[in-house]
Parts: structure tokens; C-alpha cells; sequence
């Protein structure tokens, strides 16, 4: 089985990502992991690029984020199941918040070694307004008017926790 996993950031992503790779038994890649390495310094994109393709040619796999440059459209197309988590801007950043507090100085395990949970001005305006622009919106409805076979999507953490409850098995 392969399952994509696209959403707002703080939507809860490589949290499901991790629990379905889990209780499926698949490989998960979280695609923040790709982008960075220690201290947050941006991946060769060449490199990264190889990195997606290899886990993209396995049978199986989990894969958790947007980056549309790390073959979004071949990971969509592929992918039995495609998760949309769409949080509300608000309900995103609480999530963020409560992120930042479990991994204050940490790195959380979703991403690459020295990446440090932050919360700057900047991560704060892209949870709540750069990442959420019209454009991102519409790119989202037209995935899913594309995959709608294929698409789940889950607006709040009540459906969430029912998405959590139906895939205990």
C-alpha cells in the first residue's frame, strides 16, 4: 500500500505518518527529513531528489509532506490513499504551540538530527497566512477533485480521531 499525507503544517502529518507505517508495517518517509539536515540547513536538491525516488520505487511506503519539487504529481498518482489534513489556521497553530512545548530544545523524531523544534516569527506567519494563500487552497480542492477516489480529508481533530479509530487494525 502507499499512502501520501498532504496538509497544513501543524495539521498533525508525520504524526499520522508515523502511527500508519506503524499499524500498516510500511516504510514512512517524512519528506522534512529530506529537505533538511543538521541545523537546519537545506538538503542538495539533486540528493534529495534520489532519496525520494528510492522509497517512491519501493512496494510500499508512507509518505508525509507537501513539497510539490519532490514528485508530488508521481507520488499522487501512485499513491492508493491520499491523505488531506486541513486543519483551520487556528487550530494549527495550537497544535504548533503545544509542538513547540513537548520538544523545547529537542528535536522532534520526524526530523533530521540537529533540527531543533523552533518557533520564530517567520514559522508563525507561513502556519498562519503564507501557507494558507488562495492559490495553496485551490491546489488542494484540485487534488482532490483529481484523486477523489483516493482522497480522505479530515478538517478537525474529531475526524482525526475517528480516522485514528477506524485504522487500530
Amino acid at each position: 500500500m502507499k499512502i501520501a499525507i498532504l496538509g497544513y503544517s501543524g495539521s498533525g502529518k508525520s504524526t499520522l505518518a508515523k502511527f500508519l507505517g506503524e499499524k500498516k508495517r510500511l516504510p514512512v518517509i517524512h519528506l522534512d527529513t529530506v529537505q533538511f539536515i543538521q541545523n537546519w540547513q537545506e538538503r542538495n536538491h539533486a540528493e534529495a531528489l534520489v532519496i525520494v525516488s528510492d522509497v517512491m520505487g519501493q512496494k510500499n511506503w508512507v509518505i508525509d509532506g507537501n513539497y510539490t519539487k519532490f514528485y508530488q504529481a508521481e507520488r499522487l498518482e501512485e499513491a492508493d490513499q491520499i491523505i488531506f489534513l486541513q486543519f483551520s489556521r487556528w487550530a494549527s497553530f495550537k497544535r504548533i504551540i503545544h509542538r513547540r512545548i513537548k520538544y523545547h530544545n529537542k528535536t522532534r523524531p520526524d526530523m533530521a538530527e540537529g533540527c531543533d523544534e523552533k518557533l520564530d516569527f517567520e514559522f508563525l506567519w507561513w502556519v498562519l497566512y503564507t501557507g494558507r494563500t488562495k492559490e495553496r487552497r485551490a491546489h488542494y480542492r484540485e487534488l482532490q477533485e483529481k484523486y477523489p477516489s483516493k482522497s480522505v480529508v479530515i478538517k478537525n481533530q474529531k475526524e482525526l480521531d475517528s480516522f485514528y479509530q477506524q485504522n487500530q487494525s
